[in-house]
């Protein structure tokens, strides 16, 4: 068994790449937390991965970071240490938990120490990662497990049999947050690149066969017949040959489901099922029961589809009364991490009386998901693909595949997300829609239920707004972010704003908005005053209002104040995008009235 353990090890230290496909549902799983503190080495020249010739570091190396730090004896050399003089929390960003962290890009190593009481041999356990920014080595009692790189979407590991001890086990991550043009997102970007172990980090205890992966959707065939068909697969972790019973207790259903193989799909149909919606977020109990395995979610039932150029949720014509969100907590401006870091957000969303949010740039944090379950709030749902990352390049367009493929397994079984995005204010060529196009075809490859946009740019003469991207072909709603009066005129431009669309296809504005000061006052005219942000919104919300046939709603930008190293007026910015609707401080700004007896009036109109 130890040499099966080292050649696992020497395999995995070599290709570097060996996270298992993705474990779904993991808050429902048996499972141990690591969160928590962990003890840290600030590393900026990376000495604990390579050597002085800069070589990747044998895994024996005793001075590789993720070995013991514990001298043999009292002759024994060595150059790191891990201690409780110096520690981070887990899950959270590492910028704000010490001044020297502010700005800081590069290599920190975590480590945590804990104890584990041996499962039974029919067992297996993996190692969880809710998400690492950016690029993640992790090494469990000094043997590398793997890597994973992108810093929003989850991975795990399995553990080899018998790495795991009683006592003393010694978990490290390596966490690298350095931007990288090769990388999703590349180097240039509108937010903070927050670093560290921001999301929840658990072991998970599952059978030798359990259930991997699987979807449960109502069907969009069945949405106004009075028996409502769902259907659905599931994935297996191996082959097996058994019965699968899958119950909804509230409606006294139960299916037998023959599995032969390592997945099996499945359709049935129920009386009286109530549809998830803004209004009435109904989440049924589903439960899995395999011969092994079982598990439960909270999944509601609905649809969203295109009809023309109407969005239909369960049928009906919607309008998205939304706005943009970054995963940040503005006081004191670090990454959103927990339940109560997603009800905080959520509430605001609720007060503007939004049913819809742009979860901007990249996969937010599950609870956030399932928040927006439980509340009522559609959800867009984005992958970092940002500006001008390397269309070109091949091993690009794989990494954004995969990212792409996380969101969507972690995801898809969540009533609240109606669009999947491929990306933001992406540039116009030949090449880069080819590569947008490739992220288009497989997020519906990978999931047929959902609307899939992208965010794209227009350009403005002569007062005619134009919409004529080349990727709006391959999107199911034609999304743009304009910003008519903030970067370019003055906000009264959209009185005389004319608007021309290629696409026979649902507009959605998916980004507009101006920068405004928390409790800087002027009048209209004045620059990063609450005053000149209101006149904005005033201006585009009669704009709106004027709209071609197939407007179907807004995001605006955005919905709290967020950090950017990019903002650099020494007065009205210092570091932060201040288009929020809410400030630093959670107050609300001029403009957040004026949107929100805008999406008052828009609710009554269509309920």
């Amino acid at each position: 068994m130890k040499k099966i353990i080292v050649l696992f090890s020497l395999l995995l230290h070599v290709c570097g790449y060996a996270q298992t496909p993705l474990i779904t549902n993991v808050p429902n799983r048996t499972t141990i937390s690591l969160n928590g503190k962990w003890q840290y080495i600030v590393d900026p020249y990376e000495t604990g991965f390579y050597n002085y010739r800069w070589k990747e570091r044998n895994e024996n190396d005793r001075e590789a970071y993720w070995n013991s730090e514990v001298p043999e004896n009292k002759t024994d050399r060595k150059e790191h240490g891990y201690t409780n003089k110096n520690v981070l929390n887990v899950p959270g960003d590492w910028n704000l938990q010490d001044p020297k962290f502010l700005y800081y890009e590069g290599t920190v190593w975590y480590k945590k120490s804990f104890d584990f009481k041996n499962v039974a041999a029919d067992k297996k356990v993996f190692l969880h990662f809710g998400a690492v920014n950016y690029k993640a080595d992790v090494y469990l009692n000094g043997k590398k497990l793997g890597a994973h790189k992108g810093g929003f979407t989850p991975f795990n590991f399995e553990v080899p049999p018998n790495l795991l001890k009683e006592k003393g086990n010694f978990l490290i991550v390596k966490v690298d947050n350095k931007r990288y043009a090769d990388e999703i997102p590349t180097l240039n970007t509108d937010w903070w690149n927050y670093g560290g172990i921001t999301r929840d980090v658990q072991l998970v205890l599952l059978p030798s066969a359990f259930m991997r992966d699987y979807s449960v959707q109502l069907s969009k065939s069945s949405v106004l017949a009075k028996e409502k068909k769902i259907e659905g697969w599931v994935k297996f972790s191996n082959g097996v040959n058994e019965n699968l019973l899958l119950e909804i207790p509230e409606l006294k259903f139960k299916k037998e489901i023959m599995v032969n193989g390592d997945s099996a799909a499945f359709s049935f149909t129920v009386p009286a099922l109530a549809l998830w919606s803004p209004k009435l977020p109904k989440l049924y109990q589903v439960i899995l029961t395999s011969k092994n395995d079982k598990i439960k979610d909270k999944i509601g039932f609905r649809t969203i589809e295109v009809q023309g150029d109407k969005i239909l949720l369960n049928g009906s014509p919607v309008f998205f009364r939304g706005i943009c969100i970054h995963e940040e907590i503005p006081n004191p401006g670090r990454r959103a991490s927990s339940n109560a870091d997603a009800l905080q957000l959520l509430k605001q969303v609720k007060e503007l009386n939004a049913n819809m949010v742009r979860l901007a740039h990249y996969p937010h944090n599950e609870n956030m998901i399932r928040m927006a379950d439980s509340l009522g709030i559609l959800v867009w749902s984005e992958i970092p693909v940002y500006w001008t990352i390397d269309f070109d390049n091949a091993e690009v367009l794989r990494k954004a595949k995969q990212q792409l493929n996380e969101m969507i397994t972690r995801d898809r079984n969540r009533a609240s997300i109606i669009v999947w995005s491929v990306g933001n204010e992406t540039p116009l060529t030949d090449a880069r829609t080819k590569f947008m196009s490739e992220l288009v075809q497989t997020a519906k490859q990978m999931d047929g239920s959902r609307l899939v946009s992208a965010a794209l740019e227009t350009h403005t003469e002569n007062g005619v707004i134009t919409v004529d991207d080349p990727l709006g072909q391959y999107t199911d709603i034609v999304s743009v972010n304009e910003y008519l009066g903030w970067y370019g005129g003055l906000p009264n431009d959209c009185r005389n704003a004319q608007w021309k669309i290629k696409y026979d296809k649902p507009l959605f504005i998916s980004e507009t908005g101006a920068e405004a000061l928390g409790g800087f006052h002027g009048d209209s005219l004045t620059r990063w005053s609450e005053e000149y942000q209101q006149w904005f919104y005033r201006e585009q919300v009669e704009m709106m209002k004027r709209m071609p046939s197939g407007f179907s709603g807004l995001s605006p930008w955005i919905l709290n104040d967020f950090r950017s190293p990019r903002r650099n007026n020494p007065l009205y910015q210092q570091g932060w995008n201040n288009k929020g609707l809410f400030d630093h401080n959670g107050k609300k700004k001029k403009a957040f009235y004026v949107l929100k007896a805008y999406y008052d009036e828009m609710e009554k109109k269509m309920p």
